[in-house]
């Protein structure tokens, strides 16, 4: 079939080296243009699964010339320090964050920057506790007493024995939906009981060191048959923020949003000033201690995150 010079598409598979573009029913392979990892130079990815690109060329000769306005995206501070960012996706729908409490354990620090990042470029946010079967009932519930009080969405799923499986579907019908988490949480195994017809690798938790190991090795976004894609990215160690101000932070937290009207002065940095709506709230407990202490960790991050 004789190709166009110049065709759109969205990239649904990024390797660092090539691209998968979906065009018009079939699936391009293409390279990015020098020129155009230049604009990018403080990005690990210039190009990222979800992007709207325009290709040029034919055969084996296609690449990446131009890519369209970023609806939002995902991002993280990139664990190459010489590169200031990492995106994990872009021109997403929702973001459904999967946390495990134990078989692996995932921090709090790292939920908590997830949210930060998707309030902070607009992306709507759902929690999804999994493999909902090997988790502490008590640590379940004191789980959901706190994010779902900061305003949050905590869904219980089980791939193993379809606990929430329908919420899910629901959640990733007709959508664009990114799926993150920590490697081992369970993402490829709860894509493949969505949608059987996806080939995606599996894998087990180190017996001892209690981490998942990497299955997916590279973002991908799968169509599903029910309608709608899920982009299924690699596990995620760390969670850097980055280009937010310390002015602005804790307009990302819903919780501390609710209460600041009530503060005394209208620049209140809700830690030290005298008539504090939010630390009263904490004191009261209508916001999270925890929440809290995550706040104050983030204004005072070191250089591990933010410089």
């Amino acid at each position: 079939m004789t190709m166009c010079r110049e065709t759109e598409g969205v990239v649904i598979r990024a390797t660092g080296s090539w691209y998968e573009v979906a065009c018009a029913g079939e699936t391009l392979r293409c390279r990015i243009r020098g020129k155009l990892r230049l604009r990018g130079v403080r990005s690990t990815n210039p190009v990222v699964v979800g992007d709207r690109v325009v290709c040029e060329g034919e055969g084996d000769d296609r690449a990446i010339v131009d890519i369209r306005p970023r609806r939002n995206y995902v991002i993280r501070r990139a664990s190459n320090l010489s590169k200031e960012s990492h995106i994990i996706a872009a021109n997403v729908d929702r973001a459904l964050l999967m946390v495990t409490l134990r078989r692996p354990e995932t921090a709090t620090e790292f939920v908590d920057r997830f949210l930060v990042t998707c309030e902070a470029y607009k992306v709507p946010v759902v929690i999804l506790l999994s493999k909902i079967e090997l988790q502490d009932a008590e640590a379940v519930a004191a789980f959901r007493a706190v994010y779902e009080g900061a305003g949050y969405e905590v869904t219980e799923v089980s791939a193993v024995e379809g606990t929430g499986m329908e919420r899910v579907r629901e959640l990733l019908a007709g959508s664009v939906t990114l799926l993150s988490g920590n490697s081992g949480v369970g993402k490829s195994t709860l894509v493949r009981a969505v949608d059987p017809a996806l080939e995606i690798r599996t894998g087990e938790i180190s017996e001892s060191h209690c981490k998942g190991r990497h299955t997916t090795t590279f973002s991908t976004m799968y169509p599903l048959s029910g309608g709608g894609a899920v982009i299924d990215t690699p596990g995620i160690k760390g969670f850097g923020l980055i280009d937010i101000d310390d002015a602005e932070l804790w307009h990302y937290f819903p919780e501390m949003m609710r209460e600041a009207p009530g503060c005394r002065f209208y620049n209140c940095t809700h830690t030290h000033e005298p008539g504090c709506a939010v630390v009263e709230a904490v004191r009261c407990g209508r916001i999270s201690a925890d929440r809290y202490e995550s706040y104050l960790k983030i204004l005072d991050e070191d250089d591990k995150y933010r410089k």
